[in-house]
């Protein structure tokens, strides 16, 4: 499997602690209350990794290092020497230089000559702002993935996912010959797989402005040559979102469920559209309770013809 979804954390390796070789900064260690140290009784220091006695090296405690803002929630006039945090979704982590237009930092007007100035400097580092084309593409890539994730209101962390998936096809060579748009929607597509989310390709297809045939291929390529772990989709997965959108009550939601979870395991679930399985599950449901629901109503919802969505309901009116 490729680099995309593969999230490791390195192990932590804790240095020897003695009085030659562990040397800190001076405003990163600081003395204890006096402890001494239960070995040595030695002096003991605190720096922001851990509590280290300076006669033997004794390791006394480890302390976890915070890696967020260094502002709390009453500094908010003190934000000025933190930064966006790194994120996977830009082709640079996080790390570019934005350029102001009108205002400085401090929020006061610049004057003409400066905000000339401040053009032409914004000119040129948007030239010099990709240092091949790859990262252009990539930056290209990673920017129709946000905005396809943002269209289908996805997490934050799907969408880092999607990212990572679209790195790793670049990686692996994968957009040779093929479109970045279709690779991107058919990264956000295998990041929703992944993750267990209801979402048709017709979904992803209708915010990706792209041919469903061109998906579909890069999602097949993706998922052969990364390995993607994706698990098969299950029927009731789509009955909240197609529940939702019928307005139908509780009561049939809740049947529709039982419904789909009895015939999960048979031979209709399996080989079917799980989407069409759901569909004729709120269709036999609403049935059972009086709701008139007509077929083409059903199918709309779920995105299919009328008569899949009969052949799926005679299919379960025999098992």
């Amino acid at each position: 499997m490729g680099e995309g979804l593969d999230i490791t954390r390195i192990p932590s390796v804790r240095p020897m602690a003695t009085r030659d070789i562990y040397t800190t900064s001076f405003d990163e260690d600081r003395p204890t209350d006096n402890t001494p140290c239960p070995e040595c009784s030695g002096q003991v220091r605190t720096n922001s990794v851990e509590t280290v006695c300076e006669d033997c090296g004794l390791v006394i405690d480890e302390q976890r290092i915070d890696h967020g803002p260094e502002w709390r929630t009453h500094d908010q006039d003190q934000r000025k020497r933190t930064g966006a945090p790194l994120t996977a979704a830009r082709h640079d982590r996080g790390l570019s230089t934005e350029i102001g237009r009108r205002k400085d930092a401090n929020g006061n007007e610049l004057s003409g000559q400066k905000r000339q100035r401040l053009s032409r400097m914004r000119r040129e580092q948007n030239r010099g702002r990709f240092q091949s084309k790859a990262e252009r593409n990539l930056a290209h890539g990673l920017g129709e993935v946000r905005r396809i994730a943002s269209a289908l209101e996805l997490t934050d962390s799907v969408r880092d996912q999607a990212c990572q998936l679209f790195r790793s096809a670049q990686n692996e060579d994968l957009l040779r010959g093929r479109s970045i748009e279709a690779i991107a929607a058919a990264s956000v597509h295998g990041a929703c797989r992944c993750n267990g989310h209801s979402r048709l390709l017709d979904d992803v297809v209708d915010r990706a402005r792209i041919e469903q045939s061109r998906v579909a291929n890069a999602y097949k390529t993706l998922n052969t040559e990364l390995g993607l772990p994706t698990q098969p989709v299950r029927p009731s997965e789509f009955i909240p979102r197609l529940a939702s959108e019928l307005g139908i009550s509780d009561a049939i939601r809740r049947r529709a469920v039982v419904l789909s979870k009895h015939h999960q395991e048979t031979a209709i679930s399996n080989g079917c559209r799980p989407s069409g399985v759901a569909a004729a599950c709120i269709y036999k449901a609403a049935q059972k309770h009086g709701r008139p629901l007509t077929q083409q109503r059903v199918a709309d919802a779920a995105g299919m013809s009328a008569v899949t969505v009969r052949a799926r309901r005679d299919e379960l009116n025999a098992a």
